[in-house]
């Protein structure tokens, strides 16, 4: 805590219940955990003056936390003034409530933090309706006490309460028909982010989305590979909006690129299930670069969450079972740990750091590699009539020779099987292939 802060800061203690006794590296494990929370707490400006690992010999029904840990927590709450404690864990309703009674002070769950963060950083229709959506489900299961935390002063869902709380009753019928709205309206945004994914088929330009855990620094990648002002700050969560621009790689092919939400352990079921249409511009990508941030201490175990995820969205078929294929591993903030030549490059990995712009270079002739592999060299007649049908080979495919006679033009491209198959679609009558 320093003198500087404002008198009005909310004043926090992050708690995280641990139950792990089984692993070897348990004690580091339990402190990345632990500073992750903190780092969640303070990204919505929450003052941590008290963050502790308690290990659990069992979870209790009551209260999760031991009756021992309740009271020496109590005495915290009271000592260092503090005004809302964060469990890092799910509560139940009952836990919850009875832990407020037992402190004092307002409590809150792993759970209802994130939604908090979400709830402030949304900005566009999609994402506000994403939110509300999986904040209105998470409620839905608490309808056993008074909403009186939900007050809207700061921004987010005001799961943190405050002065000027609006007391809100609803009944699960009500939420049960907002419920039924929203998803009514997300339908409808989805419908439309489909019709510009169909229009970008049609252009078509193949897509790049960036993955990864929250604040691996893929708006940072992002901002430097297309010059864009995407909001990126070295806090949890910075995007929630999925935003795409155009880029040109070296070979001069043109590629979008998305950027999505981060990654996170234990995202709240409600979020991955909001969060679908985000995570559709996942399914939709030629290739997905998964950044990583190499300077954390707990890299691997991010790398591993991220990974999960992707999984499940294979096993319900939202991806490709092959999208490990299309996968290439991006190392970054390399500058934070000695450079790149510390970290160390193995195949399917490129080491870069997006702040210095060291490597990218490497980067996009990884993707454009990646690209070409991908492609089918096919050659066509085309009739000199035809300049619709060669131009569009220019455009889409990579021409790499060309022979002119008086029959017409023998183009022999590079193409992706999309391509090909739209191109012979579009101009199947009047070109000739000269293969298969």
């Amino acid at each position: 805590m320093t003198a500087a802060q404002p008198p009005s800061a909310t004043r926090a203690a992050v708690i995280l219940p641990w139950e792990r006794p089984d692993r070897h590296d348990d004690a580091r494990a339990a402190e990345a955990r632990l500073e992750e929370a903190v780092g969640l707490a303070a990204s919505i400006g929450l003052v941590v003056v008290c963050q502790a690992v308690l290990l659990l010999r069992a979870r209790r029904p009551a209260t999760l936390l031991g009756g021992g840990q309740v009271d020496s927590l109590k005495e915290t709450v009271k000592a260092d003034n503090i005004t809302v404690v964060i469990i890092d864990s799910r509560l139940t309703p009952v836990q919850q409530r009875n832990l407020e009674r037992a402190l004092g002070c307002k409590v809150i769950d792993r759970t209802a933090l994130i939604l908090d963060i979400f709830g402030e950083r949304a900005a566009t229709r999609e994402g506000t309706l994403q939110v509300e959506l999986a904040h209105l489900e998470y409620q839905r299961s608490r309808l056993v006490r008074t909403w009186t935390h939900l007050e809207r002063q700061r921004g987010g869902f005001g799961f943190l309460g405050g002065p000027g709380e609006t007391q809100i009753e609803a009944d699960r019928r009500m939420i049960g028909d907002r419920i039924v709205r929203l998803k009514r309206e997300l339908e409808q945004v989805r419908r439309t982010r489909g019709l510009h994914r169909q229009a970008r088929r049609r252009v078509p330009f193949p897509i790049v989305a960036l993955v990864g855990y929250t604040n691996a620094g893929k708006s940072t990648l992002f901002n430097a590979l297309t010059g864009a002002s995407v909001y990126a700050q070295d806090q949890l969560f910075a995007t929630l909006d999925p935003t795409m621009r155009g880029i040109q790689l070296p070979s001069g092919r043109r590629v979008i690129l998305s950027d999505t939400v981060g990654f996170i352990s234990d995202l709240p079921t409600e979020l991955i299930a909001a969060f679908r249409a985000t995570l559709e511009e996942v399914a939709e990508a030629d290739i997905i670069l998964h950044v990583r941030d190499v300077s954390h201490p707990d890299s691997a175990s991010q790398r591993n969450d991220v990974i999960e995820v992707l999984e499940g969205m294979a096993r319900n078929g939202t991806i490709e079972q092959d999208w490990q294929s299309r996968v290439i591993e991006v190392l970054n903030k390399a500058d934070l740990v000695g450079g790149r030549d510390a970290v160390g490059a193995r195949p399917g990995n490129v080491v870069i750091s997006a702040i210095t712009g060291d490597g990218l270079p490497d980067l996009l002739a990884a993707i454009d590699e990646r690209m070409t592999r991908a492609m089918e060299v096919v050659a066509y007649r085309v009739p000199l009539a035809e300049g619709a049908a060669m131009a569009w080979l220019y455009e889409h495919g990579e021409v790499t020779e060309r022979e002119d006679g008086e029959d017409g033009v023998e183009m022999t491209v590079r193409l992706s099987p999309a391509n090909r198959a739209r191109f012979e679609m579009q101009f199947g009558r009047i070109v000739t292939c000269l293969q298969d």
